[in-house]
Parts: C-alpha cells; sequence; structure tokens
C-alpha cells in the first residue's frame, strides 16, 4: 500500500505521522507492505525527522501566509504555487492510494495537489485543539478529518470529523521511570524537573533558567532541552555554577529518541503547550506547569487550557514567569497534588489513537 505523509513546522505536526505509518504498517500485517514517501519543506524539522526515522523525503516549497506584507504575501503566494507544482510531480511518480496531513502551512501545497490534480484520497489530522488556518483551508480538500480532542468539533465538519486522539510514538508507552533514569544517569532519589521549549526552544523559558538556575538547582536536578540558539550560552552558565550543583543540571539542546524516558523520569514538567503535551503528557502521566507561546494565534494557550481543565495541568502567561520558581517548589512538594495532576493526565491518554487514523487511511483508499 503506497501512502503519502506530510506536515511540518514543528515535532508536532511530524510525530504524529511518523506514528501513524509505524501503526498503519502493522494494520496491513505480513499480507501487504507500506510503501511510504513523506513530502515537506526542505527547511523545517520535518526533513531531519523523517529522515532519522527511516523514511523516504522529497522536498517541495511552501510560504506561511498568515500576517505578511504585500511583498511577502507575494513572495508565500510564489513558494505555494511551486510547492503544488512540485507535489503533483512527486504524487504522479509515486502514485499512492491515499495522503495523510497533519497540518502547518508545509502540507499546504501537497493537500491541494491530491485534490485538485489527482483526487485522490486526502485524510486531514489536526494535533491542537483549535485549527489554524491551514486545516481550515485543507478542510474542504479532505474526506475524512481525525481531531484529537472533541473540543474541537464546533470548528469543523461534523460529516466528515472523528476523535481519534493524538498518535505519540510507541516508546511513550514503554517508558518508565526507573528506567528512564537509569538511562539518563539521573538519582533515582531526587526530584527531577523537565524544562522544555519543545522543537526550537522557547527563548523566556530559558531566560526564565538562566536566571534562577541556582535556586533551581537547590529544589530538584533538571533536565533542561533549551533548543539549539540557546544552548551555548547556557553551557558557559553550567560550567560557572558550584561544583556541588553541576552535576544536578542537564542541559540539551534536543532530544530525539529519549525524550520519552525524560518525561518518564521526570517529576515535573515546565513546558511550551504545542501540540504533543495532548498525546505525549497522558501518555506518560506527567504534570505539566504550561507556559503557552502568545503568538501565532493563541492556538497553543487552547491546548493548555483543555488539559487545565482536565485537572492534568496549570498554566502561566509568558510574562508572569517570574511567579514561575515558588510555583515550582510548591508543586514538587506536594506529592499527593502532582500524583492527582498525573491521574487525571492519564484518563486523557488515548493509546489507540495511531491506529484509529491508520484505519481511516485504509477505509479513504478503498
Amino acid at each position: 500500500m503506497k501512502v503519502v505523509f506530510s506536515g511540518g513546522g514543528t515535532g508536532g505536526h511530524v510525530y504524529p505521522a511518523l506514528a501513524v505509518a509505524t501503526a498503519l504498517a502493522q494494520e496491513l500485517g505480513e499480507d501487504e507492505a507500506l510503501d511510504a514517501l513523506y513530502l515537506g519543506t526542505a527547511t523545517g524539522i520535518e526533513k531531519e525527522l523523517v529522515t532519522r526515522a527511516g523514511l523516504p523525503f522529497r522536498a517541495v516549497a511552501a510560504g506561511a501566509l498568515r500576517g505578511r506584507s504585500p511583498w511577502g504575501l507575494a513572495a508565500s503566494l510564489l513558494k505555494l504555487a511551486r510547492g503544488v507544482a512540485q507535489a503533483r510531480a512527486a504524487i504522479a511518480q509515486f502514485q499512492p492510494q491515499a495522503i495523510l496531513t497533519t497540518g502547518g502551512y508545509a502540507s499546504v501545497p501537497v493537500a491541494i495537489a491530491a485534490r485538485t490534480s489527482h483526487r485522490l484520497p486526502l485524510v486531514l489530522y489536526l494535533p491542537d485543539v483549535r485549527p489554524g488556518w491551514a486545516v481550515r483551508l485543507m478542510t474542504r480538500l479532505s474526506q475524512r478529518v481525525a481531531v484529537t480532542t472533541d473540543r474541537s468539533l464546533p470548528y469543523l465538519p461534523a460529516a466528515k470529523t472523528v476523535v481519534t486522539g493524538y498518535p505519540v510514538r510507541p516508546t511513550f508507552w514503554q517508558a518508565a521511570k526507573t528506567e528512564g533514569r537509569r538511562r539518563l544517569a539521573i538519582d533515582p532519589q531526587e526530584r527531577l524537573l523537565l524544562i522544555t521549549g519543545a522543537t526550537h526552544g522557547a527563548r523566556s523559558l530559558n531566560r526564565m533558567v538562566a536566571g534562577y538556575l541556582p535556586q533551581l538547582l537547590e529544589l530538584c536536578q533538571i533536565i533542561h532541552l533549551s533548543g539549539h540558539s540557546d544552548e551555548p550560552r547556557l553551557e558557559r552558565l553550567r560550567r560557572d555554577l558550584p561544583d556541588r550543583l553541576r552535576p544536578r543540571y542537564h542541559l540539551y539542546g534536543y532530544m530525539h529518541e529519549d525524550l520519552p524516558w525524560a518525561m518518564a523520569a521526570a517529576d515535573l514538567a515546565v513546558m511550551r503547550a504545542g501540540a504533543s503535551v495532548l498525546g505525549e503528557l497522558p501518555a506518560i502521566g506527567l504534570p505539566a506547569i504550561l507556559v503557552p507561546y502568545p503568538h501565532a494565534g493563541g492556538h497553543q494557550l487552547f491546548n493548555a487550557r483543555f488539559l487545565a481543565d482536565a485537572g492534568a495541568a496549570l498554566v502561566m502567561e509568558d510574562n508572569k514567569l517570574n511567579g514561575l520558581l515558588p510555583l515550582i517548589g510548591e508543586l514538587l512538594v506536594d506529592e499527593a497534588r502532582r500524583a492527582t495532576m498525573a491521574e487525571a493526565a492519564r484518563r486523557l491518554a488515548r493509546p489507540e489513537a495511531a491506529t484509529n487514523i491508520a484505519r481511516l487511511l485504509l477505509e479513504v483508499a478503498k
């Protein structure tokens, strides 16, 4: 079975597609193999992640259309037109039976090419709670729309939309605290805080860490995923720490295969609220303080509120991070509260999400 996957910009769009590809191969079983092709931008995170996963990758041009000056909009439209032509050529050569897009402007040329040139069945997956402009456009082109939560249903056509859950990598269902701490050389008796700004890091979270690093390390050990741009500056701060605190700070630019184990090892997380939190925090059962990115249409705020309303997380505004240190300290010493939040997160878990979307692809392909 031949399937094209597309989606990019952040790991929250790419990892679900990879999880569905794995589930689809399992659904096909031994009688039929999966032949997959991933279409995305050459400069986005998708190329690196897809290549690491071992799937064939082909680049198509794409450009964001929102919030652009007239000249910027014209340039993005030209990129979009070029991307549609490139996607049409790739699809014509590969001849898939179905296409899955997971959102982001990187997948728009693929969706347009699929439906305007080849009339191929298109399944659209919305990772976030609230759809952005790209998803709203692709909804018109798709046969089926999969969503993470029923909170998305009012934004989308009821006749073609189904709640599947957020598909996470299989390792998230296997990762456990004891093994996670062993893998990452974390003291099993210490409290552990995970701080991450997702794929590219978060400048405001990194500034908070830099400003309060010794105080944070007095409370707990830290795994910090800073993004590559701030990593050198934070590494200099790590080297300047007192000898007794330095081993307590575990700095990474980014994590790939070890991320599920880092989340499993942690007692508490401080994170942005990109789409991945809707699947990964429930899969691990990790309580979190979510700091939504205040721009890009505000979609992260809707993700954070969904988890907070379920009792699985707390929400802090990006411009109020001076109050983060006492909140972290309060939660780290309140084991009962963290246990309640963890259980609330687990109740949101959807282990069958990737299989649900894989079956939608099989359905439209027939």
